[in-house]
C-alpha cells in the first residue's frame, strides 16, 4: 500500500517555522524555480513575478531565496518589499504580472513564516498549479531546468518604492475617491506588520487625524499582543483619545476589525451587517445575497433576513467565501475574523479596502459606527470539543443523528447547530447558538455525551 503524499498547501498557502522545512531557504529557492518553470510552460515565455513580504525578521532572506530561484529559472522579478498581502494581489492584477507571491504568516508570531501565490486575476493560485509546485518541493526541481539563463539584477529600491506607491495611489484615488476624513480621529493598530507604514499614511492623506499604535516593527514584534487578535489596547486607546473609530489589522493586513467610539468591539459579522445595509440601500448588493462562513453568528443571518437579504454559508476560509461569491454573483462576503471581500473591487480580502468602505458608510450616513451596528443582535454561543477515535459521518451514527434532529427542532429558526470534525485534530466540534445560554449549554452537553459514548476515546 502506497503512502499518501504530504500536503503542504492549505487553504491559505504554506506556513511553518522559519528556517525549517518548508519555510527554509532551499525550499523557497525551489518554489521560485518551480513557479517559473510551470508558468513558462503555460505562457510560452519567461514570466514576470511580483514579490512582497511582511515585517518578520525571516522575510528578507526568504524573499531573496525565492528571487534567486526564480531568476535562475529565467523569471523577471519585481519586489514591492514590505507590503500587504492584498497589495501583492493588486500588483499582480494591474501591472500586469503573471503571478504574485507574498511571504507572510498572517496573524502568526514572528517565529513562523509562510507564502501564498496569486494569479494575475488577483485570486490565489489554482489548485492544480499548487499541486505541481508541491510535488517539485517534495521531489526536487533541478531536472526541470532548461539551459542556464543569464541572471538579471535584483529589484532596486526605486522599483520597490514605485510599486508601493502604485498600491497606495489605487487605495487613495480609486477606492477612496471623493471620501474626506476631515474632522475624523482614527486609531490605527498596525500589528507591527505590513500596514505599519501604509495605513497611517493613507488615512492622513484623506484628512484624518491618525493615532497610530503598534506601527514600529522590529522583526520580532509582529502580532505580539496587538492587532486583530488582541483588541484590548485598541479599545483603550480609542476611549483615551476620544477617537471616532479604531481599526486593527493582522500581520499582512488582509483582515480588519473595528472598535466604535464607545470602545465596543465590531467584528466581521457586525461589519458585514453595516456594509450590507449600506450597499442594499444603494442598489449595490447583487441578488440580495451576502456570503459568510459556517462560523458567522446566527444573529447576522436573522438580521439580514429582516432586511429581505439571504445569507449563504461556506466552509471556513476566505478561499471558500470567494468561490461562493463567484458562483452566486453576490456582491459582499466575509468572515467573522475580519476578512471581507468586495468582488467588484478586489478578489482578495483587503483590510485597507474594508476600512475605506466602512468609513464611507459612516460618513455618507452621518451616523457613528455604534448606531450603524444596531439591529444586529449577537446570539449566545457555546462550543464544545470532544476527542474521538474515529471520524465516522455523524449521520451514520443513529444516536447522534436522532439527537441532532431533536435539537434542531427545538432550536427552530432562533438557533443553530453546527457539528463538524476538526481538520487537523481527532476532535468533534459541537457549536450551538440560541436565545438562552443555559439552554444551549445543556443541548451541547447532551450531544457531546452521546458523541463521547459512540465515537469517543476510552
Amino acid at each position: 500500500m502506497s503512502t499518501p503524499k504530504r500536503r503542504l498547501f492549505g487553504t491559505d498557502g504554506v506556513r511553518g517555522e522559519a528556517g525549517r522545512f518548508p519555510m527554509d531557504t532551499e525550499t523557497l529557492r525551489t518554489v521560485g524555480i518551480s513557479l517559473t518553470v510551470h508558468l513558462r510552460q503555460i505562457l510560452g515565455r519567461d514570466p514576470v513575478i511580483i514579490v512582497g513580504r511582511d515585517t518578520r525578521e525571516s522575510g528578507g532572506w526568504l524573499e531573496r531565496s525565492f528571487i534567486e530561484g526564480a531568476l535562475e529559472a529565467g523569471a523577471e522579478c519585481q519586489s514591492a518589499g514590505v507590503i500587504t498581502t492584498p497589495g501583492v494581489a493588486f500588483l499582480a492584477r494591474t501591472l500586469p504580472a503573471d503571478a504574485g507571491i507574498v511571504i507572510s504568516a498572517s496573524h502568526n508570531g514572528y517565529q513562523d513564516n509562510g507564502f501564498k501565490i496569486f494569479a494575475p486575476s488577483g485570486r490565489k493560485l489554482d489548485d492544480d498549479t499548487e499541486r505541481l509546485i508541491e510535488a517539485d518541493i517534495l521531489e526536487g526541481t533541478e531536472k526541470k531546468l532548461s539551459a542556464p539563463v543569464a541572471k538579471i539584477n535584483s529589484p532596486s529600491e526605486d522599483q520597490t518604492s514605485a510599486l508601493q506607491s502604485r498600491y497606495l495611489d489605487f487605495l487613495q484615488h480609486e477606492i477612496a475617491q471623493g471620501l474626506s476624513l476631515n474632522d475624523q480621529t482614527i486609531v490605527v493598530d498596525a500589528a507591527n506588520g505590513a500596514a505599519s507604514s501604509i495605513a497611517p499614511r493613507l488615512f492622513k492623506q484623506l484628512g484624518a487625524n491618525v493615532v497610530a499604535i503598534n506601527d514600529r516593527p522590529d522583526g520580532r514584534n509582529i502580532n505580539r499582543d496587538c492587532g486583530s487578535l488582541h483588541i484590548e489596547a485598541l479599545q483603550q486607546q480609542v476611549i483615551a483619545t476620544g477617537a471616532d473609530i479604531g481599526v486593527a489589522y493582522d500581520g499582512d493586513a488582509d483582515r480588519a476589525l473595528f472598535v466604535d467610539a464607545q470602545g465596543r468591539f465590531v467584528d466581521g459579522d457586525a461589519t458585514l451587517w453595516v456594509l450590507s445595509k449600506y450597499m442594499q440601500d444603494r442598489g449595490q448588493l447583487s441578488n440580495g445575497l451576502v456570503v459568510a462562513t459556517v462560523m458567522s453568528n446566527i444573529g447576522l443571518e436573522i438580521a439580514l433576513r429582516s432586511r429581505g437579504l439571504r445569507l449563504l454559508r461556506t466552509d471556513v476560509g476566505d478561499k471558500y467565501v470567494l468561490e461562493e461569491l463567484t458562483r452566486s454573483g453576490a456582491g459582499l462576503g466575509g468572515e467573522q475574523s475580519g476578512h471581507i471581500i468586495f468582488p467588484h473591487l478586489s478578489l482578495a480580502g483587503d483590510g485597507l479596502i474594508t476600512t475605506l468602505c466602512l468609513l464611507r458608510a459612516v460618513r455618507d450616513q452621518q451616523m457613528p459606527l455604534h448606531d450603524l451596528t444596531q439591529g444586529f443582535q449577537r446570539y449566545p454561543q457555546v462550543l464544545v470539543n470532544v476527542e474521538v477515535k474515529e471520524k465516522r459521518p455523524f449521520a451514520e451514527v443513529e444516536q447522534i443523528r436522532k439527537l441532532v434532529q431533536e435539537t434542531e427542532s427545538e432550536l427552530g429558526d432562533g438557533g443553530r447547530l453546527l457539528l463538524r470534525y476538526s481538520g487537523t485534530e481527532p476532535l468533534a466540534r459541537v457549536m450551538i447558538e440560541g436565545h438562552n445560554q443555559a439552554t444551549i449549554e445543556e443541548y451541547a452537553r447532551k450531544l457531546a455525551l452521546v458523541i463521547q459514548q459512540t465515537l469517543g476515546t476510552e
